[in-house]
């Protein structure tokens, strides 16, 4: 998950990634889709709509990285940090709208192959695997505690393999005409698309509905809590992304001895930021001389 330095500042530390990012994957947008048209290659095509996307998709998650750092207000008591759910949300359903259509197409063309310049095709998606290895390399340090970073880089990662894909289709079509070929790189660019972004909308989906978080688990968090010095038990745990990297969590502890004492309470919220990744946690301490309202499991 990382600490909570990295992820106070990897908006600001990556601005410069997104920047570069943004403007290199545009340029080569208006390059692949002049020549896309140009050669008649769908599979160019494809790869373009592809890249525009990931320009939307690098712009609206820079934006929601930024509003993370938004203090919080009296409407909005934990800031904008959930804008960044919203982003990868957005991102992922944008995508599969966009090869949605796509894949449509090329099942068409495989029905009606057209002429394709397979050395221009070669040589644009070339320099794709230059553009989207160079950007998958700008995110490749923050990958692992940010969504969106993380699906930043696997997605221009992504993109470099399949460039080199549409390298090869191209190789293959200029050695044996095979014009199908074209048609089905779509198909394979469209269905990789899809595969890698099902599992990011399902993630962003269950985030916006405040799931815990996958690599977290709630009952090694209540083991946790309940093995506490002077605790018996522990009812009403929530566990939720405030954002993309920050985790929220609220319990009920019954302590028949007392109050600890905020130091020890400070310690088992320390730990639970270490282990566990959780950075902001509220505790009731309960000495259970009265039954809870909100002790049973299935009441929220």
């Amino acid at each position: 998950m990382g600490n909570d330095n990295e992820r106070e500042h990897a908006p600001t530390t990556f601005g410069r990634a997104f920047a570069i990012g943004i403007a290199l994957n545009t340029a080569y947008v208006v390059i692949e889709a002049i020549y896309g048209v140009a050669s008649n290659s769908l599979a160019l095509l494809a790869d373009a709509g592809h890249n525009l996307s990931d320009v939307l998709g690098l712009a609206v998650a820079w934006g929601a990285a930024v509003l993370t750092l938004r203090p919080p207000s009296q409407r909005y008591t934990y800031g904008f940090r959930g804008s960044s759910i919203l982003a990868a949300l957005f991102n992922s359903t944008f995508l599969l709208l966009t090869f949605g259509a796509i894949g449509w197409e090329a099942i068409q063309r495989l029905f009606q192959p057209q002429p394709v310049g397979g050395v221009t095709v070669m040589i644009v998606a070339a320099v794709g695997i230059l553009v989207n290895g160079i950007t998958a390399w700008l995110f490749a340090s923050g990958r692992k505690g940010d969504l969106n970073i993380r699906a930043a880089f696997i997605h221009m990662a992504s993109d470099a393999v399949v460039s080199a894909g549409v390298v090869a289709a191209g190789l293959v079509i200029v050695v044996t005409g095979w014009l199908w070929l074209d048609p089905l790189v779509s198909l394979v660019v469209a269905a990789v698309v899809v595969g890698e972004t099902w599992g990011l909308m399902r993630e962003s989906l269950a985030m916006s509905l405040a799931a815990v978080p996958s690599e977290i688990a709630p009952a090694e968090v209540k083991g946790f809590l309940a093995n506490g010095t002077g605790v018996s038990t522990v009812h009403d745990l929530h566990i939720w992304p405030m954002s993309t990297t920050e985790v929220a969590m609220t319990a009920h502890l019954v302590m028949p001895g007392g109050h600890p004492g905020d130091q020890a309470i400070f310690s088992m919220e320390s730990e639970l930021q270490k282990r566990f990744g959780i950075g902001h946690v509220t505790l009731q301490v309960e000495t259970g001389q009265l039954d809870c309202p909100l002790a049973p499991d299935e009441l929220v």
